[in-house]
């Protein structure tokens, strides 16, 4: 998976956590990604966008990712600007990306395919409810994920408080963890 390479950004902090989730969803042969909160970039010069690496930037790898396998990947966030920057930033892969503006809660609630890999990282961290919207996310998402599924959770510690617990109540096992994101798996 040469593509990852380009990833390896100083900044990145969240590069190795990226690395290891991609390269154990290729040996599971996951083909199905699914992500809520999309690469916003950040602003520059008032209306251009640029790469964010602090924030990862896990639309352009999860779409990479996606093409390599020939895959593919479903991004939802709440805000069209965001979606319009994705779209900007993975002009390449558009043929493996499908886009959707809606709240994540609503979209999983309708998403009708199994999900091989999830990624949740909708709602900021600092936002008092983003733990529950986090767990309500897995909640509704967990009977689309099939039995080896991924789920990458971010923002450990401000978002994922009450998802872990629930997670591991509910059969699912950490086989990753950085200081950022923690790695889930649905296999036994």
């Amino acid at each position: 998976m040469e593509f990852l390479k380009k990833y390896n950004h100083t900044k990145n902090i969240r590069f190795e956590s990226f690395k290891f989730a991609l390269l154990e969803a290729k040996e599971r042969g996951l083909k199905t990604l699914v992500e809520t909160g999309c690469s916003r970039g950040k602003i520059k010069f008032l209306f251009f966008s640029k790469i964010n690496w602090k924030d990862g930037m896990s639309t352009m790898i999860f779409s990479d990712y996606a093409k390599y396998i020939n895959g593919s990947l479903t991004t939802c966030d709440i805000e069209k600007k965001n979606i319009n920057n994705a779209k900007k930033f993975v002009k390449e892969n558009l043929n493996y990306v499908n886009f959707i503006t809606d709240n994540s809660l609503n979209f999983l609630s309708s998403f009708e395919k199994k999900i091989d890999f999830l990624y949740l990282d909708s709602l900021d961290g600092q936002f008092k409810e983003a733990s529950e919207h986090q767990l309500n996310e897995i909640k509704i998402a967990r009977d689309k994920l099939n039995m080896n599924s991924l789920v990458l959770l971010d923002d450990k510690g401000s978002k994922t408080n009450l998802s872990i617990d629930y997670m591991l109540k509910n059969g699912f096992k950490i086989i990753n963890e950085t200081k950022e994101q923690v790695l889930l798996s649905t296999q036994s």
